[in-house]
Parts: structure tokens; sequence; C-alpha cells
């Protein structure tokens, strides 16, 4: 019953229409028809949807049930979905599922093992354990070509999604948590050694960015110090030069 009240809440929370037009705005100024995006993390698929309305041609992972099978079933048939996770190397891996609240299901032991100190954590429990197939970056470039953009969400997570890239992507976008800012930075880190990235957030759904310019790495890294740990959690753009 909780896995079902679980998956219930984040349908609720993201099918909110006030943030699928935010979003359907955003990526319309983003992107152009035709270019390809890779979703790792689709969850309900919301931002996918959002892609492809403004003309993407979309790759979504999504490997946690029920929202595989959810996608599966709901997702446009132009949607190309894989049910697999994103990471370092071709393998399988355990996730740590919370029933209650699946937008924080992880992969990485070092988020689960420290949330409970974090702010908003709390009242988190990972109740269950689900083997997922992983797969790369390098692995889907070599089948669909080098996407425009790749979206990461995937509770700390992303530097593990990160090191299966082995090359620039003109935009990609990471979830930054802010009881967690150690974790951005490294991919930060990550994201500079591949490439000159400017970066800018977007905080919680609104689909719009931060900052009116592109900042540096060092300007990312203070800004995340100096949110609070209970601050609204979202994404950081990194964006090569044109």
């Amino acid at each position: 019953m909780a896995l079902w009240l679980g998956f219930l809440r984040s349908l609720v929370i993201y099918h909110n229409p006030v943030s699928i037009w935010a979003w359907r705005r955003f990526y319309r100024d983003m992107l152009v028809p035709g270019d390809l995006v890779i979703d790792v993390g689709a969850h309900v698929g919301m931002r996918a949807r959002a892609m492809r309305a403004a003309g993407a041609r979309v790759v979504a992972l999504e490997p946690q049930h029920p929202f595989a099978g959810y996608l599966r079933r709901t997702l446009p048939r132009d949607v190309t979905l894989i049910e697999a996770a994103a990471g370092a190397t071709e393998t399988e891996a355990e996730m740590a599922v919370s029933s209650r609240h699946p937008t924080v299901s992880s992969l990485r032991a070092e988020f689960v093992e420290g949330a409970s100190e974090a702010p908003g954590f709390g009242h988190v429990q990972w109740d269950r354990r689900q083997r997922v197939r992983m797969v790369t970056l390098d692995g889907l470039i070599a089948r669909y070509g080098l996407p425009r953009y790749v979206k990461i969400d995937v509770e700390g997570f992303e530097i593990e999604v990160l090191a299966g890239l082995s090359q620039p992507v003109p935009i990609v976008s990471v979830e930054f948590l802010p009881g967690f800012p150690h974790l951005t930075h490294a991919v930060i880190d990550r994201l500079s050694a591949l490439g000159a990235y400017r970066f800018n957030p977007v905080q919680g759904e609104t689909g719009g960015f931060l900052w009116p310019d592109w900042r540096d790495a060092r300007a990312a890294k203070v800004w995340l110090d100096g949110l609070p740990g209970d601050a609204t959690s979202g994404d950081l753009f990194a964006r090569l030069p044109d």
C-alpha cells in the first residue's frame, strides 16, 4: 500500500499544471525541434513530455517500479524509454527505495546514510531494495548519437552518471540538494574537466534561471555553499560556450 501511495503522491506533485506550463516554456526557449535529449531519472515523465513538446527527440531512463511501468504505458510512442539507471559502467546495482517518498530513492549509499541528518529528510525511510540494470551515457551516445542536452536527477548519484560520460555535451543539468553541497561540488569539478562549462541554477519547479548571466565554477560553488540546508532544491544547468 505504501508503494502505491508514494506513486500517487508523485503524480499529484509533478502533474501540477503550473509546473508543466513553466517547464514547457523553458524548454521551448532552450531547445529547437529535432534536438536529441537524454532524461536520466524520468520519474513520472513531466520533463520528458515538456522536452518532447519543444520538438526534441527524447530518450528517457527510469528504473524504479512502478514508475517505469507507468511511463511505458503513458509516454508518447516517439519517446524512447529505457528501464534502467545510468552509471559509470554497464552492470547491475541495488537501489534503496523509499515507498512513501519515491522521489528520493537512490543508488548512492552515502546519500541514504547521511540523509537522516539533513534538513527535510528526517521523516524519510528507505524501506525496500530494488535491483536495477545500469547503462552508461557513453553507451547511449554510441547508440543514439550525441545529445544537445542531458538532464540528470538521481538523488546524489549524479557524479557516477557523469563518470560514464567521456566527452562534453552542450548542455547538462543536475539536481542540486542544499543539504549535500559537496555532491554538487564534485559534479561541477567533473563537468569542468570535460569542458569550459558555465553555470546557472533553477530553483524548484519554476522553470526559470536564477541568474541573468552564466557564471564560472567557482561562483556556482560559492552560491551552493551559501544556501541554507533547508533551501529549495533544484537544477544546476551547465552550458558550453557557443
